[in-house]
């Protein structure tokens, strides 16, 4: 049999798809490698260089020491790690229940609730009434649970984890029932560790919001000992509030290690996140997939 062969336009077709891959990976890859080299960077000789930076200059780490001195930068570590640890697991268990119960064929008015359900990513209350329920109704105002209930489950997560649990065999949900078990019980043998593909996804899609997530915590949260990590970071690179990592510096010097202090914090804030996601993303793929197709 003829080994097959493109023809010049399928060849053409794949040279660009190429071209257009490589663009975007330097695209994508360039500013990532402009602030790790900058956060390496000499402060004074990275003030007056002009251009492109992929390499560090006068390699330095004098920038990450003050950074990781810096009280208020660990105490919003340690306030994310507790949002991101507390709040996924809040996040993904809240999420599974609604997502079985909505994927059984016998619940009632599960149609009526879907819609309702699809109407909250149409439809809000608005921030006013959102800061009245959490502080006047819920009395969550300054405490990091402000940061966990009110946004429990994710409309669009639930409807992915929803659709991956209607994949799983009629059959064995039937046997479990035979053989005694309840609704909990299916749930939590049957159905979760079946699905560890779309577990792993809510995992990373909960865990990166809760990361990154920074506007909440402005409105709810009062005391700078519950600010987490991204309030912190927005004070340092929005409203250029880098004193408290400069003591000891040169009046002369602030200026510039002012930048590199800038720097080294982004690495510092996304570090974390950047090497837990390749442990994740082996099941990301399939994960969304199965929880996106409809069989």
């Amino acid at each position: 049999m003829a080994a097959f062969r493109k023809s010049p336009a399928e060849r053409l077709f794949d040279g660009c798809n190429v071209i257009v891959l490589l663009l975007l990976a330097i695209v994508t890859l360039y500013p990532m490698l402009h602030v790790l080299a900058a956060s390496f960077s000499d402060s004074n000789r990275l003030m007056s260089h002009q251009g492109p930076l992929l390499l560090p200059i006068g390699l330095q780490t004098e920038a990450y020491k003050l950074v990781l001195q810096n009280p208020n930068l660990l105490t919003g570590y340690r306030n994310t790690l507790t949002l991101v640890i507390a709040g996924t697991a809040f996040n993904v268990f809240m999420t599974a229940l609604g997502a079985y119960a909505l994927s059984r064929k016998d619940v009632y008015w599960s149609r009526p609730l879907m819609v309702l359900i699809v109407m909250t990513m149409f439809f809000g209350g608005g921030l006013i009434p959102t800061y009245l329920l959490v502080y006047k109704t819920l009395h969550l105002g300054n405490s990091l649970l402000a940061l966990i209930f009110p946004g429990a489950i994710s409309t669009w997560n639930l409807i992915v984890m929803r659709t991956s649990f209607k994949q799983i065999p009629e059959s064995l949900i039937e046997s479990a029932r035979m053989d005694g078990a309840g609704d909990i019980g299916i749930l939590f043998r049957i159905v979760l560790p079946l699905s560890l593909p779309i577990i792993s996804v809510m995992i990373l899609f909960y865990g990166v919001g809760h990361w990154n997530s920074w506007f909440g915590a402005m409105i709810y949260l009062r005391e700078r000992s519950l600010f987490p990590l991204q309030l912190i970071l927005r004070e340092i690179l929005i409203q250029n509030n880098t004193d408290s990592m400069m003591t000891g510096v040169g009046s002369l010097d602030k200026q510039s290690v002012s930048e590199s202090i800038k720097y080294a914090t982004i690495v510092v804030a996304t570090a974390p996140v950047l090497f837990v996601y390749p442990f994740l993303q082996k099941y990301f793929v399939k994960g969304v997939m199965i929880g996106a197709l409809k069989e």
